[in-house]
């Protein structure tokens, strides 16, 4: 097969980056060097609620506009797409309780607005032999009053449509990368093809999936004394049936379904990397972004207001139906550890909220926010690959929604040798 890839929900083309091993930009033309084999047939990028385009822009800044998409994926004719062998996209966590279409007795409609949907839109209409997802790891056990029900949705429907399904939760910062960033990766193959069938076959499965499996030979992790557990969904006849009535446990952090069987297990990583930390990302950083970062300094009244933030609290507050309680949060390194990866970026960094990074810089001898380019070595994207006619905070936001593109990098030979293998 070769290797033609659509890219749904695209941002600013982490998984493009990651799978074409891209490590910097034409300073000339913006388009980036690409290194790897991988055909991006296609891509969309759409962004509800604004008016401007921020991730399309840069993403046709890097890549061109040929064949890039800026439409709601949900008004896009999926039969119009091109055809291709590898799917991949990171789409949001959301509610996917799914119902019975009034209009036909036999379809199902998910709720609306959830992007899920449109990815089984097209997986329906192209068939692609091969998917890669990423998603937040809280999707194994959302909803909180129905656990596991939304991944087992997921599951169900892409049985339905004849995929069988690895996953694995992620952590990228015990892999030898400079963000602990926790994410779930899917990868689902179709039925028909021989790397589906050479798994079908296999009678040891547990053994495949500690051992081999999609993820775990490239992210090792502990094999002995591992927990299996074992459970089925083929009771339920489709995905509304699980909506309304699966009342099983979350899953686990790693796993295999086959034929509506369910093989999972919580991972212990075992990297033998070192660790790529946020003090080598500062110094990696340097080059790029000048010599002065004053204007990230953080001192006087704002400096007790962030020490405020990152310290613990017990606060008692009152519900809005007058129920008094206590609210806690336990202290927060402060300054953040320059000898660890960095913690998990999120889309609010850079703002007065707990969760930014404040690094003490000893160029300045002062506390000071990351820069955008810190950011983006922590997502392991070229130095100012947001570089493109964004705001400050719009860069940030661009990483903090992003993923490790290494994860994707590290994934890559073992993809590419199964689908030409196929």
């Amino acid at each position: 097969m070769d290797l033609k890839v659509v890219e749904l929900f695209a941002g600013v083309g982490g998984f493009r980056v990651g799978l074409n091993h891209i490590k910097r930009f034409d300073e000339k033309t913006g388009l980036a060097i690409e290194n790897g084999d991988w055909d991006f047939v296609w891509a969309n990028q759409w962004e509800p609620s604004t008016k401007t385009q921020p991730a399309f822009e840069c993403y046709i800044k890097r890549f061109g506009h040929k064949n890039h998409s800026n439409i709601d994926i949900n008004k896009v004719d999926k039969k119009e797409i091109p055809n291709h062998t590898l799917l991949v996209g990171g789409f949001p966590c959301q509610d996917y309780s799914v119902a019975r279409s009034l209009s036909n007795e036999m379809g199902i409609k998910g709720k609306k607005g959830v992007l899920w949907w449109d990815i089984v839109d097209v997986l329906y209409e192209k068939r692609p032999p091969f998917i890669l997802l990423e998603n937040v790891d809280r999707l194994l056990k959302s909803p909180a009053n129905q656990r596991g029900r939304d991944f087992a949705v997921m599951l169900k429907t892409l049985e339905d449509l004849g995929y069988i399904v690895q996953w694995r939760m992620i952590n990228a910062g015990e892999y030898g990368m400079p963000q602990r960033r926790r994410r779930v990766f899917i990868f689902a193959s179709l039925k028909e093809t021989k790397y589906s069938q050479g798994i079908i076959k296999i009678e040891d499965k547990e053994k495949y999936l500690k051992e081999d499996g999609f993820f775990n030979d490239i992210f090792p992790v502990e094999t002995e004394n591992v927990e299996i557990e074992e459970k089925s969904i083929e009771e339920f006849k489709d995905a509304v049936d699980i909506s309304d009535n699966y009342n099983s446990e979350k899953f686990l952090t790693t796993g295999l379904f086959v034929n509506n069987k369910i093989i999972n297990f919580d991972v212990i990583e075992k990297s033998q990397e070192e660790l790529y930390t946020l003090g080598e990302v500062i110094k990696k950083a340097e080059k790029y972004q000048g010599t002065s970062l004053e204007e990230y300094a953080i001192e006087g009244k704002e400096l007790e207001k962030w020490e405020y933030l990152k310290g613990s609290k017990r606060i008692e507050r009152t519900s809005k139906s007058g129920h008094k309680y206590i609210f806690s949060e336990g202290n927060m390194s402060f300054p953040d550890s320059l000898d660890l990866p960095s913690r998990t970026m999120l889309t609010s960094e850079s703002s007065v909220n707990r969760s930014t990074h404040i690094v003490y810089d000893k160029h300045l001898n002062k506390n000071r926010k990351i820069t955008e380019v810190e950011a983006e070595l922590l997502q392991m994207f070229p130095p100012n690959w947001t570089n493109t006619g964004m705001t400050r905070r719009q860069r940030y936001f661009m990483m903090g929604n992003a993923l490790v593109t290494g994860v994707i990098t590290k994934l890559e030979d073992k993809l590419k040798n199964i689908i030409r293998a196929d």
